[in-house]
């Protein structure tokens, strides 16, 4: 089956599974998420943060395609467009990195490597843009309630290190220049490791 990686548009938007398609925990100030799911308008939010960032700054996500099915997805953004990031105990991310919010592998397609995929997406199409490095807040402890955080495992397993410690909400760094350093051709290192990489036990999934 063949595999692609595509940039996250409103035209695609909803390719994103339904819980992460409404879920607005890095978009939106915690006071005003709790508004947005009391009136259950977090879909439109959603778009809203998507169209704004998009003319603003940019791509902002990338979805890997399993022929014509969504396996997973990555989304980022300059901190600033990240209002969730304040309330993390390892703030402020660094001023010369992009902010890597969610990022999910559907269950039928977790194990295959499509998580690392993903953060090489990431780092091709920010390291275009002059970009130097992504940061991300992982989970340490990662369970149902935090699932909209990364595991700081896998994380850690696809390069990223930690910048600032918390025994539950670490902020880790992923250098872009080492990013790249995994192969020289891009393009074949992502053939390859949608061929091939695993990532186990760590790659975060999306639960029922």
């Amino acid at each position: 089956m063949s595999r692609r990686v595509v940039g996250v548009t409103l035209d695609n938007l909803d390719q994103l599974p339904k819980r992460c398609r409404t879920c607005v925990f890095w978009e939106l100030a915690p006071h005003i998420r709790e508004q947005a799911e009391e009136f259950g308008q977090t879909d439109l939010e959603k778009e809203a943060w998507v169209s704004s960032v998009l003319l603003e700054w940019g791509s902002c996500g990338r979805i890997v395609m399993a022929g014509d099915v969504p396996a997973g997805y990555v989304l980022y953004a300059p901190p600033a467009a990240v209002p969730r990031a304040a309330a993390f105990p390892t703030s402020p991310v660094s001023a010369d990195a992009v902010l890597l919010t969610a990022l999910r592998v559907l269950p039928d397609f977790a194990g295959g490597g499509l998580g690392r995929v993903l953060v090489q997406a990431v780092a091709k199409d920010l390291t275009r843009r002059g970009v130097k490095a992504i940061e991300a807040f992982g989970d340490a402890r990662p369970d149902e309630q935090s699932s909209c955080v990364v595991p700081a495992a896998f994380l850690q397993q696809v390069g990223f290190k930690t910048v600032h410690s918390h025994p539950r909400w670490p902020r880790l760094r992923l250098e872009l220049r080492t990013a790249l350093t995994w192969k020289e051709d891009v393009e074949a290192a992502l053939e390859q490791l949608l061929g091939s990489v695993t990532v186990a036990g760590a790659e975060p999934s999306l639960r029922p």
